[in-house]
Order: C-alpha cells, then sequence, then structure tokens
C-alpha cells in the first residue's frame, strides 16, 4: 500500500504531495504558493500577510451560521535533520516516505509529520464538501521551528475567529491546553586564532553520532544523550591528561533538537596517538554502558587528519570546555502541580567555531515567566564566568490554561461520545504558537490536539497510520458541534 491510499484518503493524498514539496524553515516560497494555488483553486477567500502567514476563509454550510467561527492552525515549516552520512537536500529534494506497520516515516530524514498532518488536515476539511461546520479559518503560519516569526508577525484583523484550534501537539487522546513559554541564549568568545602548533603534534578528527535526539522539548524529559555534552567531556580529559588542543569544533544544527552529532579536530603529540585513540574507545564503550537502553546506535570514533591551520588559544579553549562541562542542560525542573510533567529545561544545541568566534546556542523553556528568567539567569551565569559575551532573543509567552473553555468542554463531551472515555487533559513542554497568537487576539478560546508523532525533529520522526484516522474522526466530530454564538 502507499502513502496516498491510506485512509482518510484526502488528508494523507495532500500529506504526501506536501512531502514532495520542499519546505524547511525559511525556504517556505514552493509550499506557500500550494497552499495559496490551493485555496484559490476551491474558490476560497485567500491572503497572505507580510510575515509570510496564509489565511484562507470557508464559509458556514448550511444551518451552522451560527456557531462560533473556528480557526484552525498549522505551522508550514519543518525542521530539516538527517545524518551526517545521508545525502539530502531538504531545500531541493523531496521527502521519500515509507510504510512501516502502523507508522509513516521517511528514508533516513525527518518526515515533517510535524506540522505536515495538521496542513493536510486542515487543507482537506477545506475541499470537502460532505461535512457540517460553522464558518472556518484556515491559518497557517510561517517559521515556526526557528523562532515562530510567523506568530510573532500576526496583526490584529488577519483572522477574526472566537475559537482556534492548533494541530500541532502530537499524542492522539490528549487535548493540551498550556505550553511553555522559550528564549534562546547566545554566548559567544572571541579570540585570535593561534597559528603556532606544537612541534611534533598530528590532528585528530573526533566524530560522535548515532544518537536518537528528538525535540528538545516533549523528549528532553527521555534522557537521551546530548551530543555537545558527551564530546566537551570528552574534551576536558583530553586537554587535561593528553596535551589536546582545540582547533575545530561543531556540534548540533538546530535549536529546538537535541544534537545527535559533535565533531571536532584536536591536534596532541604524536608519541601520544595511541594511547589518545584507545581513551577514545574506553569513553565510547563508557557511554554505551551508561545509556544502553536509550542510545543503542552510539559511535564515537577518532581518525588522524591534516594538521589545521589555526588552533583557539588555550585560555578560551578552556573557558569554553568547562563553560560546556558546567552549564545546566536537560530538564531543570518538574511541574509541582502536574505530576510527570516537565515545567522548565535547556536544551545546549549547537557549538561551533569559526573565524575567531565559538558560539553556543541555547533554547530554554519553562511553562512558568519567573522560572524560565531564573534559568536564563543560571545560564548565563556560567558563561559569564567563563568570559563569554551573553544574548538573549526571541523570548516567547507559554499559554496558561483556562479550566472555563468553552471548546475545551465541547471536545471533552465529543471525545466521550466517540470513544467512550475521557481524553486526557494536559499541558505541552514545547512552545506552540498559541501564547503568541493569545496576546495578539486577547480573550481567544484556544487547544490543542493531534495525531501520534514519535521522534519529531529527528531522522526517526514517524506518525501512527490508525490515530491520523481516529484524529480526523474527531476533528470532524468537533467541527460539527462548535458552540454557537
Amino acid at each position: 500500500m502507499k502513502v496516498n491510499e491510506l485512509t482518510p484518503l484526502p488528508l494523507w493524498t495532500i500529506f504526501e504531495a506536501i512531502a514532495h514539496i520542499p519546505h524547511p524553515s525559511h525556504h517556505l516560497e514552493q509550499i506557500t504558493a500550494y497552499v495559496i494555488d490551493f485555496g484559490k483553486k476551491l474558490g476560497l477567500e485567500t491572503h497572505k500577510d507580510e510575515a509570510g502567514n496564509i489565511v484562507i476563509k470557508k464559509p458556514a454550510t448550511p444551518g451552522m451560521e451560527n456557531c462560533k467561527k473556528v480557526v484552525l492552525q498549522a505551522h508550514l515549516d519543518m525542521v530539516p535533520q538527517k545524518n551526517s552520512n545521508v545525502s539530502h537536500d531538504f531545500t531541493k529534494d523531496p521527502l521519500e516516505l515509507i510504510i512501516d506497520g502502523d507508522w509513516v516515516k521517511a528514508n533516513n530524514t525527518t518526515l515533517g509529520s510535524d506540522n505536515g498532518i495538521g496542513v493536510a488536515s486542515i487543507l482537506a476539511v477545506l475541499q470537502a464538501n460532505n461535512l457540517k461546520h460553522g464558518a472556518i479559518e484556515a491559518l497557517f503560519t510561517a517559521d515556526e521551528e526557528t523562532g515562530m516569526y510567523g506568530a510573532f508577525g500576526l496583526k490584529p484583523g488577519f483572522i477574526d475567529g472566537e475559537i482556534l484550534i492548533n494541530t500541532d501537539s502530537e499524542e492522539e487522546g490528549e487535548l493540551f491546553v498550556g505550553c511553555a513559554g522559550g528564549m534562546d541564549l547566545t554566548a559567544t568568545f572571541r579570540y585570535q586564532e593561534v597559528e603556532d602548533i606544537p612541534e611534533g603534534d598530528i590532528a585528530i578528527k573526533l566524530s560522535l553520532t548515532g544518537l536518537k535526539g528528538g525535540h528538545s522539548g516533549v523528549d528532553i524529559h527521555l534522557g537521551r544523550y546530548n551530543a555537545n555534552k558527551l564530546l566537551f567531556r570528552f574534551l576536558k580529559t583530553a586537554v587535561a591528561d593528553y596535551e589536546a588542543r582545540l582547533s575545530w569544533v561543531s556540534g548540533g544544527t538546530l535549536r529546538n533538537a537535541i544534537p545527535r552529532e559533535a565533531f571536532a579536530i584536536v591536534t596532541i603529540p604524536n608519541q601520544l596517538k595511541d594511547e589518545f585513540l584507545e581513551l577514545v574507545e574506553e569513553y565510547e564503550e563508557t557511554y554505551k554502558s551508561e545509556n544502553s537502553v536509550t542510545e543503542p546506535n552510539i559511535s564515537f570514533k577518532a581518525e588522524e587528519t591534516d594538521l589545521p591551520q589555526t588552533l583557539l588559544p588555550e585560555e578560551i579553549q578552556d573557558d569554553l570546555i568547562n563553560a560546556i562541562v558546567g552549564v545546566r542542560n536537560g530538564v531543570a525542573r518538574m511541574n509541582p502541580a502536574m505530576p510527570g510533567v516537565v515545567e522548565s529545561s535547556s536544551n545546549l544545541a549547537i557549538v561551533t567555531t569559526s573565524n575567531g568566534e565559538a558560539t553556543v546556542n541555547i533554547l530554554l523553556r519553562s511553562s512558568l515567566e519567573s522560572m524560565k528568567d531564573a534559568l536564563a539567569s543560571s545560564l548565563e551565569s556560567v558563561f559569564l564566568l567563563a568570559g563569554a559575551k551573553v544574548e538573549f532573543s526571541g523570548s516567547y509567552p507559554g499559554w496558561q490554561p483556562d479550566p472555563e473553555s468553552s471548546i475545551l468542554k465541547t471536545m471533552k463531551t465529543v471525545y466521550q461520545n466517540l470513544y467512550g472515555k475521557e481524553p486526557a487533559i494536559n499541558v505541552i513542554h514545547a512552545g506552540l504558537e498559541c501564547g503568541i497568537i493569545g496576546a495578539v487576539y486577547t480573550g481567544m478560546d484556544m487547544i490543542s490536539f493531534g495525531p501520534t508523532l514519535k521522534f519529531p525533529h529527528s531522522p526517526d520522526e514517524k506518525v501512527n497510520i490508525p490515530s491520523v484516522a481516529r484524529y480526523w474522526d474527531y476533528l470532524v466530530a468537533v467541527l460539527e458541534n462548535i458552540p454557537v454564538k
């Protein structure tokens, strides 16, 4: 069976079409044109704003005109992640979809089900002529994954719905009524590159690969390794005991993905080569033994390479290594009011050196603004003590639950009627656009739901086929039961 033969057929057909259109963040020209053309071909009012957001308006079906207007919302961009040994250009190449039992995944790349399933389902609603619903505004936002730029660019008047249904959550059977806020930290070490390579030194390239990675919010509690943390843990020993000098490092690629790979080039005295290579093997075995269940495919290798032209100054090298080893990464605090839910976390996302600068990027999250600020101050302090320049950017608010939400009550009742049980009500430790949209459109009643996705933001990303069918049936039933004005 092919993906475009799955049920519900319209949704999967559209999803496959989206998968063949390159649409990583900041490269949305083709997907934007596709969505705009989709709306216009249906004869629906379609608009695009300056931030790249699109709204398509569909009138109510006969007899449903008194329902509150619903905004169905999804983001257009996907996270482009692949392993370093895979040849794939996300700006040009289509995704290769694979059916694996009850799952759809991509061939060694992210799938884009985050948020492509949401986009496809909304377009399928617009296309369908056999559904009952009130007036609908389909809102497609731009560049969510890299900073929620589309949501931040929304201006009053672009939409006027009373209820917003976000389709960007990832566990079927759960309704999300709140989310974490976030902020980006960038720490920069500036230095004059050293051109004097110690006489008799050789160069070694270190490659730490094979980690699972994943979403830096929803997967942060799973105990997965952070490639940057592991690499710099080793580098501290290498510098202290083997006279290693750091020339170059590159770990992680995206702020909202747990780093799966990290690489470095160091120089060491030639006479220490065998001992150094043995040390790499020992660390690989240590890493495997520490986390064999969660990270079964970890690989830490070393190979001799050409001597670099420059090194980091020793004091910068030491400050950078100590800061990376010492800075907090992972879950900072669980939510005391909601057992099992992460309240605050940080993701040591990217570490790079280039042209006299070492740059560290961290994405921190919290459902409490006060804890977000406290965590930011804690992370900042480590890098300031190490002599780095620290800047914050991209702060966005969390979304606080509304226990009196009318759409929550409606969706609980509809779920009970469909499946004979209550849905789980939760908050998600990820950045949904609801908080930002709610700050512009105050008073809007909001909720988020979706099918089951696993391992988003990693090449292991996959979406559960039966859950997509249930998600679609639920969405259709909810639209039929939207509260009246």
